[in-house]
């Protein structure tokens, strides 16, 4: 079975406000909304998990009965961890509890706030699952990569062309993502970026997705009004 897992534990430090910004309203609705709204269209997914801090699963509920009645039992909001993969635990915790995680269990995890992610992007993630046990979606690196171990002087710039900007989703094998956390040291956890980084450190195999350049994040006010152009564009 293939899970949608949408990470919704941001708390919108950079954003500035006291609103996460996975709430902040996009041309009449909040971005998180967006951002489920193309998992919960996409017929692979068994069930979407939308994990958010306690404090916000009731509202997030209410913004789902608002915007995409009726979604049945298809959406499931839960509270999230204290890291972003604590927050991954949960949701595969979740699955495990309802009785169907097994080997073939698969778990394509998204960050809330970026909501213009494809269907092509998120079947591909899918498909690739049924050959590795996780796969990343990326895009070119674009810009000189710049490497200064004492955050002060440059010691090394790679060759661009083998670097790549890392985006979501991120897709594993759920089983296999869950025994490689639980396997890693307190040092280990201590340095994840990112739940890709499990398996790296584990000399597992990643492997890519093409992702897009319209596939932002939205983490800076900045952010907000790229997203509203793309929006009218979609509307166009």
């Amino acid at each position: 079975m293939v899970y949608g897992v949408i990470l919704a534990g941001g708390v919108g430090s950079r954003m500035g406000g006291e609103k996460p910004k996975q709430y902040l309203d996009l041309k009449g609705k909040p971005i998180i909304v967006y951002t489920i709204e193309k998992f919960f269209t996409c017929p692979q997914f068994e069930k979407v998990i939308v994990l958010c801090p306690a404090q916000w699963v009731e509202h997030t509920r209410n913004l789902i009965a608002k915007h995409l009645a009726p979604a049945g039992d298809k959406i499931a909001v839960i509270e999230g961890g204290s890291t972003r993969n604590e927050t991954i635990m949960n949701a595969i915790a979740f699955i495990e509890a309802e009785g169907k995680l097994d080997d073939s269990t698969v778990i394509v995890t998204h960050d809330s706030v970026r909501p213009f992610v494809t269907h092509r992007i998120i079947e591909e993630n899918i498909k690739v699952c049924e050959h590795f046990d996780a796969c990343d979606t990326v895009i070119p690196a674009t810009d000189t990569i710049v490497e200064a171990l004492n955050g002060a002087t440059i010691s090394n710039i790679p060759d661009r062309s083998r670097m790549y900007q890392g985006q979501t989703p991120q897709s594993f094998k759920a089983t296999k993502l869950k025994a490689l956390y639980e396997a890693l040291t307190d040092e280990e956890k201590d340095i994840l970026t990112d739940a890709c980084k499990i398996f790296v450190l584990k000399g597992e195999e990643v492997a890519l997705v093409d992702g897009e350049t319209f596939n932002i994040k939205i983490t800076y006010p900045y952010d907000l009004r790229i997203a509203k152009s793309l929006l009218e564009d979609e509307e166009e």
